[in-house]
């Protein structure tokens, strides 16, 4: 895999220890960079908490469990990831600080490492340019749970080397993930058509159609779903949907991509999802 052995992470949240699970499982060196010494110390706990979880299950054995969490480095210094062959940054999705983000790896980094980003809607060509080394530079999404889902976005955007979409195909395929290629566009391929699925079913409630309980039950009996979409709006999170539908409608200036008032209001009052204890339901 074109001698790819060390990957980076950068981001202490949940995507952030997903991706250092998911990594160092598949036998790669991991180094995980967090802004804070106690953000790094809880990366490695949330990924030792969840092995543990699966020794329990049969799902892994001690031997594999104590051999992944060992090839994982947490720091808070962002100089420890200058030798990594890949560095994967999910930090908050604001392009002007992934823009400031790639252009300090640019210099820290060396010369033949990919800079990935793991954004799900931000134009990756806008952080690929801060770089001396645009053909270097792609997007890498994986989905939320990392260890759970099995996609992964492959993002090339105009300035990306065919050698550099390889090498990102073939490490989500090393990961035990299925990886599609997709042009760098607003959304990519999934959320491209899951938000303005979700934006409508908002729509609908606010015109009374349904209930929002209703609606959900809707789609799961009607759809076969997993979970209909206020469900889903609270577990992705109101403020990560309302950022992804201006993104998605500042691109295309598409109707559909609108967000809906109710949307607004509710980011406005902090009513975020399962993440702040409210959204359309309560936790």
């Amino acid at each position: 895999m074109s001698g790819l052995t060390t990957v980076g992470i950068i981001g202490s949240g949940i995507m952030g220890s997903g991706l250092a699970e998911v990594a160092s499982r598949a036998g790669f060196d991991v180094v995980v960079r967090s802004r804070t010494t106690a953000g790094a110390d809880d990366v490695k706990a949330k990924v030792e908490a969840n092995l543990a979880k699966l020794v329990e299950k049969g799902k892994l054995d001690d031997a594999e469990r104590t051999a992944t969490l060992s090839r994982i480095v947490c720091t808070d210094h962002l100089g420890r990831l200058a030798e990594c062959d890949l560095v994967i940054e999910s930090v908050v999705e604001d392009l002007d600080v992934k823009r400031e983000l790639f252009a300090e790896l640019e210099q820290i980094v060396k010369d033949d490492g990919i800079l990935a980003t793991n954004t799900s809607t931000l134009p990756v060509v806008e952080m690929a340019i801060q770089t001396q080394r645009p053909d270097r530079v792609c997007g890498i999404h994986f989905f939320n749970p990392a260890p759970m889902m099995r996609l992964v976005e492959v993002v090339r955007p105009i300035t990306a080397s065919d050698d550099t979409i390889k090498t990102a195909m073939e490490f989500a395929t090393a990961c035990g993930k299925d990886a599609i290629e997709v042009a760098d566009r607003a959304g990519f391929v999934v959320n491209a058509l899951l938000f303005p699925y979700l934006n409508n079913a908002i729509r609908l409630w606010e015109h009374g159609t349904a209930t929002k309980e209703d609606i959900d039950t809707a789609m799961q009996g009607g759809c076969n779903f997993p979970m209909g979409p206020f469900a889903l709006l609270d577990l992705v999170g109101l403020d990560t949907s309302l950022s992804i539908l201006e993104a998605l409608y500042d691109e295309s200036r598409e109707p559909n991509y609108a967000a809906v008032p109710t949307l607004r209001r509710m980011v406005a009052a902090g009513k975020l999802g399962r993440k702040s204890g409210e959204g359309f339901y309560r936790y």
